[in-house]
């Protein structure tokens, strides 16, 4: 398929950031203990390979890879409260001598790495001539923003990651500041 020089440069980058999301969630999905960690990496393990998969044929096709069987997976809330945790935090410190990954540090490369591909994939697509492209990107965007949330809500049910509700002074700072525009203008 035709694209322009900086959409394939841009692909290559996703690619090589999905070839290691693909790698390390294989050992991730081994690793893991928690039954409830390992069905979520396992759930979304088949997104990824798909996403991968489109993205080389993207690179290797003369034609354009039917998309339209990549779609997002749904949002799926789980946490009651979205302003303070249900746990307290779990304080840990860094293993400087590691084997395999324990289930945070698994959470945690995940959640990171999940963070990190929806703002690549929302850069390359805001710079995308090619409209399917530019509709896969958008859509492999809302694949990991939505599964960075499932993760993050993992985390913050266990303890691993901090969520506390704004301080009233802080909201009230911060709604002061702003008026509200007449719609009919």
């Amino acid at each position: 398929m035709k694209l322009a020089s900086h959409e394939l440069f841009e692909l290559s980058e996703l690619i090589a950031g999905c070839f290691n999301t693909v790698t390390c969630m294989s050992g991730f999905i081994n690793q893991a203990q928690d039954p409830e960690l390992k069905e979520l990496l396992t759930r979304h393990f088949p997104q990824h390979v798909k996403d991968y998969n489109l993205k080389v044929e993207f690179v290797q096709s003369e034609t354009t890879p039917d998309i339209s069987k990549f779609r997002p997976d749904d949002l799926k809330p789980v946490l009651q409260d979205f302003t303070k945790a249900p746990v307290p935090l779990q304080p840990e410190q860094p293993r400087t001598s590691v084997q395999t990954h324990n289930d945070r540090e698994i959470a945690t490369a995940y959640l990171l790495n999940q963070k990190s591909s929806a703002k690549n994939y929302g850069a390359a697509a805001v710079e995308c001539a090619n409209p399917d492209l530019r509709h896969f990107l958008e859509n492999a965007f809302m694949n990991s923003n939505r599964h960075a949330y499932d993760i993050w809500q993992y985390m913050v049910k266990n303890g691993y990651y901090p969520l506390m509700p704004a301080s009233a002074e802080a909201t009230t700072a911060i709604a002061t500041m702003y008026l509200p525009i007449p719609e009919s203008f």
